[in-house]
């Protein structure tokens, strides 16, 4: 089994038990819930099928519920208020099914320091909420303050687009090996995110740009790959699944900076 694990972000494409038990058995190490859409009663029953399905296959397949933070929607774009609360009056809603769930991980969206992580903590603890916490990496304040939010945080999410958007893009590659770097060093489980396998939305054959990319995150040390909008709107969930655990077996072999933290 590989050691890199693998996130596929569950939504209208990929959402019912056939399409689900598939991804799992084509190499889908995680779950991940956007909460920027849907509805309780929709990632509710998203869960219960990840569970049913995982169960058929023999194996356990967590899930990770991503908080939408200040996020403003604007069709399908969106930007976020920096002045506005990390964790939002939504947000704290949106717990709910974390906690009647009782998802592994609760992903948090624009974090800036080990204080928002340490609140999201305190909030959860009132709820009796034991999800584990992942950091997403968005903004210039949490790369300001990387190493204390490593430090309290339960994993880390390198968040491309967003923070593509923060900072000088050019940078953002350079960015990403610092951050994998010092997670490996202390030996913290960390996820490369956003737009890896973005050619097989509407493809059932990757170009060679997302290979590459993909290939890259194994060899600079992370513990695991994201697919956001390739299975949760795509027309090929299963295939690009497939196609992810595919080229992650193969860099695994060619790496020398395996994180061996696992989620």
């Amino acid at each position: 089994m590989s050691s890199i694990q693998i996130v596929a972000t569950i939504g209208p494409a990929s959402k019912d038990h056939d399409t689900i038990k598939q991804m799992i058995e084509s190499g889908m190490s995680l779950a991940r819930l956007n909460f920027s859409w849907g509805t309780h009663e929709e990632h509710t029953q998203f869960v219960e099928t990840i569970r049913v399905a995982a169960a058929e296959v023999g194996v356990e397949v967590p899930v990770i519920q991503d908080l939408s933070g200040p996020r403003v929607q604007k069709g399908s774009d969106h930007t976020f208020n920096a002045d506005d609360p990390v964790i939002t009056e939504k947000d704290k809603k949106d717990l709910a099914v974390a906690s009647t769930c009782q998802v592994e991980y609760v992903a948090m969206s624009f974090v800036r320091d080990a204080a928002d992580i340490n609140t999201l903590r305190g909030i959860m603890d009132e709820k009796n909420i034991s999800s584990k916490i992942i950091a997403k990496i968005e903004r210039q304040e949490a790369l300001d303050n990387i190493d204390e939010i490593i430090a309290v945080a339960d994993g880390i999410m390198i968040a491309r687009g967003d923070l593509g958007d923060a900072i000088d893009y050019a940078t953002l590659p350079f960015v990403k090996k610092d951050i994998l770097r010092r997670c490996r060093e202390v030996g913290k489980p960390v996820i490369v995110a956003t737009e890896m396998l973005t050619s097989m939305i509407d493809d059932t054959d990757p170009n060679r740009a997302d290979i590459s990319d993909i290939a890259h995150a194994v060899l600079d040390g992370t513990s695991a790959t994201m697919l956001s909008n390739e299975t949760a709107v795509g027309s090929n969930p299963v295939e690009t699944v497939a196609v992810m655990r595919r080229v992650v077996d193969e860099a695994q072999k060619h790496a020398v900076q395996i994180n061996p933290a696992r989620f």
